[in-house]
């Protein structure tokens, strides 16, 4: 019985953790458009230096902002990648029924020339 009240539990847990990722994923707009999705991204690449100082004063670690490497640059479009990724999948998925039938055919005289 607590072994299937604490698998129970776990599942309630684990199961609040991904719905609070989803959520904070979607209110901070990655979930949305590509340009949402840039918009996130410069706000994380601003909002990062400081999180780290201020981490690490917290814990005690003497850190110089002069010591912290540089947020790297990013010279793509997300909205570009992602138009580019769905073009990619929408053409294979446009051609799957040709395909389909081009290995059915080339299958069924593979087995052909089997049994004569």
């Amino acid at each position: 019985r607590t072994v299937a009240a604490f698998d129970s539990f776990r599942f309630v847990i684990k199961g609040s953790l991904a719905g609070a990722a989803v959520y904070v994923a979607y209110d901070q707009g990655l979930l949305g458009s590509g340009t949402q999705g840039a918009e996130a991204l410069k706000k994380a690449q601003a909002a990062l230096p400081p999180a780290i100082q201020e981490w690490t004063s917290y814990i005690g670690w003497e850190v110089r902002t002069m010591q912290l490497p540089p947020t790297p640059k990013f010279d793509f479009s997300p909205s570009d990648s992602w138009n580019k990724g769905v073009q990619t999948v929408m053409s294979a998925l446009s051609v799957a029924p040709t395909r389909a039938c081009e290995y059915s055919v080339e299958g069924w005289k593979y087995v052909k020339d089997l049994v004569k």
